[in-house]
C-alpha cells in the first residue's frame, strides 16, 4: 500500500501538477486507508500558518486557522511547527495547547491531534502533516510509518512548488523594482480585453542621461524610485523595459485616462536623491482606451505609436491615441520608408541656393539643401520628408551623405574656376547629439579644400531646446573656436529667439521667411524686421533676410540695414550643374549678378 501510494504522488510531483491538487490526493489516499482520521497540510510562511489541504475538514476551520502565528501552545500543528519537531495530543480537551482552539474544534467531533513538521532539505520548517482521531489516542507503529512517508513526499512537493514559483519571479518579475516584467505583461497583452481598462505607456526621458552623467548607480535609484512613485497611483504596473512603464488602470474614456496618466506624472515631479545626486525624474507617457473583445495587443500597439508621437511633440505630457495620432504616425512612416529607400539608392542630392549681398546684387555663398531624386528625375524637398529626420540614425546619416556630396560638388566647381564663396549646411539635434560632429565637419572642410572660416553650420532655434540642449550649446562654441561660424535658421518662430543669442554667440542669424513675405502688407511684421536687423548690428552678428522674392522686398531691407538676402528673387534651390551655370566667376571670387527667377510663393524648403 505504502509503495502504491508513493509512486502515485511521486507521479503527480513530477508531472507538475498543482500543488494543493496533489497534497488533496495524499490526504484522501491516506484517509482510505486509516478509517476514523482527517488528514490536514498546512503551509508555514513567515511564521503563520497556510491551509493547503484538508479533504475532511469543514472550509469554516480551515478559515479560521489561516493566519494564526505559530507558537509553544497553539495547537498541534502550530506547536510541531515552532518546535520543529511532531506534537502528539492525545486529548485536545484537556491540553493546555488547544485552550484557544477547543470551540473550533468541538463541533467537528475530534478529540485527538498528531501533528508533524515538514522541513526542507536545509531544515527550516515549511509546513506540517496532521492526524485528526475521532478518539482520544496517540499514533499507531504503521501510522507512524505512514505519516513518515507522507511528510517526506510533502516536502519533495513544496520545495519542488518553491523552486517552480522562484523560476516563475524571476520569469516573470523585474529583479532591480520587483515589478511584473514585459514577459508578465506579455502574457496580459496576448488575452481579450475587457471594457473599462486603458493602457498607459510611461518612458523615462532622462534615464540615459542620468547613467552617462552620474553613473549606473545613479540609473538604478532613479529605476527605483520611478517605480515606488508610480506603485502608488498605479492600478497595474509593468517594468517592460529600460526606462519604460506600463500601467493598466480603470478608465471609463479618455477623461479617465488622462487623469490616472497625469496623475503618474505628477508624482515625478519631485526631484529624487539617486546615487548621492538630485536627479529630476522627466518621462511622457502614451495611452490608449481597451475596446471590447479586442486583444490587449492591439491596445499596446495604439498605446506605443501615442508615447511615440508625445516624445516628439508633447514630450514631458500625455497624449491618448486617437485618429489624428494615427494619421501623424503614419505619415511619419511612410516618409521613414521612402528615405530609408532613397538612402538605400544613393538618391540623396544637394540643391544650392544663393546667399546675395544687397549692395552689389552678387552672390557671395550658398546654402545646401537636401532633395530627393524620385524615380521618375524630380525632385522632393526637405519639407516633403520632414517627418522622417525625427528619426536620429536617419537625420544622421542624411548629413553624411550631403557631406559627401558637397565635398564632390565644391571640388567640381573649382575646377571650373568658380570661387562659391561661404558654403551652408543644416546639421540637427541628432548630429550634435552623436558627439562627432566637430570631427566630420572638419573632415569635410578639408576634403573639400576650405578653410573652416568658409564653412557656415546652419542650427535651428528648436535644437536649443533638446534636452541635451546644454552639451549642444557648448558644441556650438567648440566648433566657432575652430572658426566656423555658426547661423541660427528660421530665426523668430522658436521660442524666446532672443534669449538664444544671449546663451550662445553666433554668427549669422537667418530671419525666417513668415516675416519678410508680409513686411510691404503688414506693418507689424516690417517693424519686427527691422528690430531684428537693429539688434543684430548692435550685436556685431550678420543678417541673411530668407524668402526675398520681389524687388520691393529686397529694397525694404537694404534701407533697414540689412546687407544679405536669399530667395526666389534671386534663384530657386538647384543642383550643382545647374548653380554653375547661373554666373561667371569675376576676377575677385565673388560672383557677378546672377540671371533672376521667376518669384514664387513656395518654401524655398
Amino acid at each position: 500500500m505504502l509503495v502504491k501510494l508513493q509512486n502515485q504522488i511521486l507521479e503527480m510531483i513530477a508531472s507538475g501538477r498543482r500543488l494543493d491538487t496533489t497534497l488533496d490526493r495524499l490526504c484522501r489516499l491516506i484517509e482510505e486507508q486509516v478509517p476514523g482520521i482527517a488528514c490536514s497540510v498546512l503551509l508555514v510562511e513567515d511564521g503563520v500558518v497556510r491551509p493547503l489541504a484538508g479533504p475532511k475538514l469543514p472550509a469554516a476551520y480551515t478559515r479560521a486557522l489561516d493566519g494564526v502565528e505559530i507558537g509553544p501552545n497553539v495547537g498541534s500543528c502550530g506547536t510541531a511547527a515552532y518546535l520543529g519537531r511532531p506534537v502528539a495530543v492525545h486529548d485536545v480537551f484537556l491540553d493546555e495547547k488547544w485552550e484557544a482552539f477547543r470551540d473550533l474544534i468541538e463541533p467537528l467531533g475530534y478529540r485527538a491531534c498528531w501533528s508533524s513538521p515538514i522541513k526542507k532539505s536545509d531544515g527550516a520548517v515549511v509546513g506540517t502533516f496532521a492526524f485528526y482521531y475521532e478518539e482520544a489516542r496517540g499514533p499507531s507503529k504503521m501510522e507512524e510509518k505512514l505519516v513518515e512517508a507522507s511528510v517526506h513526499l510533502c516536502a519533495i512537493a513544496i520545495e519542488r512548488h518553491t523552486r517552480a514559483m522562484e523560476r516563475h519571479r524571476l520569469a516573470y518579475h523585474d529583479v532591480l523594482t520587483g515589478l511584473p516584467n514585459r514577459a508578465a505583461f506579455d502574457r496580459h497583452a496576448s488575452q481579450t480585453t475587457r471594457d473599462g481598462l486603458g493602457l498607459i505607456l510611461l518612458d523615462l526621458d532622462n534615464l540615459k542621461f542620468t547613467n552617462d552623467t552620474f553613473g549606473h548607480r545613479a540609473g538604478d535609484d532613479l529605476i527605483k524610485e520611478v517605480a515606488v512613485r508610480l506603485r502608488g497611483v498605479a492600478h497595474r504596473l509593468f517594468r517592460v523595459g529600460g526606462d519604460e512603464f506600463a500601467i493598466i488602470c480603470r478608465a471609463r474614456n479618455a477623461n479617465d485616462l488622462r487623469q490616472v496618466a497625469e496623475a503618474c506624472l505628477q508624482v515625478l515631479k519631485a526631484p529624487a536623491c539617486c546615487g548621492g545626486h538630485t536627479v529630476l525624474p522627466l518621462a511622457t507617457a502614451g495611452g490608449a482606451l481597451c475596446q471590447v473583445g479586442m486583444r490587449m495587443d492591439v491596445t499596446r500597439h495604439q498605446a506605443d505609436i501615442a508615447l511615440y508621437h508625445a516624445k516628439d511633440v508633447a514630450k514631458g505630457l500625455f497624449q491618448i491615441f486617437d485618429d489624428t495620432v494615427a494619421t501623424a504616425i503614419t505619415a511619419r512612416f511612410d516618409a521613414i520608408r521612402d528615405v530609408t529607400l532613397a538612402l538605400a539608392e544613393n538618391r540623396i542630392v544637394p540643391f544650392y541656393q544663393p546667399v546675395v549681398d544687397l549692395e552689389t546684387g552678387t552672390f557671395v555663398g550658398a546654402e545646401a539643401l537636401c532633395r530627393i531624386r524620385r524615380p521618375d528625375g524630380s525632385h522632393a524637398s526637405a519639407a516633403e520628408f520632414f517627418e522622417a529626420m525625427h528619426d536620429a540614425h536617419i537625420a544622421s546619416e542624411i548629413t553624411s551623405r550631403m557631406l559627401d556630396q558637397m565635398v564632390s560638388d565644391l571640388v567640381g566647381w573649382r575646377r571650373g574656376g568658380i570661387d562659391i564663396g561661404h558654403i551652408a549646411i543644416n546639421v540637427t539635434a541628432a548630429d550634435f547629439q552623436a558627439g562627432v560632429l566637430k570631427e566630420r565637419l572638419l573632415r569635410f572642410a578639408d576634403r573639400a579644400g576650405l578653410e573652416p572660416q568658409k564653412v557656415i553650420v546652419e542650427v535651428t532655434e528648436t535644437v536649443y531646446l533638446e534636452q541635451r540642449a546644454e552639451s549642444i550649446r557648448n558644441a556650438i562654441i567648440d566648433l566657432r573656436a575652430i572658426g566656423f561660424k555658426i547661423a541660427l535658421d528660421d530665426f523668430g518662430t522658436g521660442y524666446a529667439a532672443l534669449s538664444h543669442l544671449l546663451k550662445v554667440k553666433v554668427d549669422i542669424i537667418k530671419i525666417d521667411r513668415s516675416f519678410t513675405k508680409l513686411m510691404q502688407s503688414d506693418n507689424g511684421a516690417a517693424a519686427i524686421v527691422e528690430g531684428m536687423v537693429g539688434i543684430a548690428r548692435r550685436m556685431d552678428i550678420d543678417v541673411i533676410a530668407e524668402g526675398v522674392e520681389t524687388s520691393v522686398d529686397a529694397a525694404l531691407l537694404k534701407e533697414m540695414g540689412c546687407k544679405l538676402a536669399q530667395g526666389y528673387l534671386y534663384s530657386k534651390a538647384v543642383d550643382a550643374k545647374t548653380y554653375a551655370t547661373l554666373s561667371l566667376p569675376a576676377n575677385s571670387g565673388n560672383w557677378h549678378q546672377p540671371t533672376r527667377h521667376k518669384a514664387s510663393r513656395s518654401s524655398r524648403r
